[in-house]
């Protein structure tokens, strides 16, 4: 059964909880992503994404290098551990109407999962089925 571990994005996208939005824009925009988490003492403390850029800052047309990322952050994100299966992931996010997850390990950031990347995952997985039941077939 397929794990976290073996999906997940290990190379994640950070922003300390110091800086502004401006700078969180900068990133999305120069990494060419759609979220960062959030930092404080090298713990998650949250997540930005490009909605909450729109919908927080430029939907109320107010100047984004003045706005701290705390204060626009989503502070209630969800996490599983990289030993989660990819069927628990899907449920929780399904669940919550999520379209990221964190793993987190000892509370330390190690990955992050998204729609895509299980998108991608259960793709394979249905092509595989498929190739497997056709020559079963024959």
């Amino acid at each position: 059964m397929t794990q976290m571990r073996d999906i997940m994005e290990k190379n994640v996208i950070t922003i300390d909880h110091t800086k502004n939005a401006l700078d969180a824009s900068v990133i999305l925009k120069e990494k060419e992503i759609s979220f960062l988490v959030i930092l404080k003492e090298g713990k998650p403390e949250g997540i930005v994404s490009e909605r909450d850029i729109v919908r927080k800052i430029a939907a109320k047309d107010i100047k984004s290098s003045q706005i701290q990322i705390e204060e626009i952050m989503s502070k209630n994100f969800k996490w599983v551990e990289p030993k989660t299966k990819v069927e628990h992931a899907v449920q929780k996010m399904l669940n919550n109407n999520i379209r990221r997850l964190i793993v987190l390990e000892d509370e330390k950031l190690v990955g992050v999962i998204t729609q895509t990347n299980l998108a991608e995952v259960l793709r394979s997985k249905l092509l595989i089925n498929a190739t497997v039941d056709n020559v079963n077939a024959e």
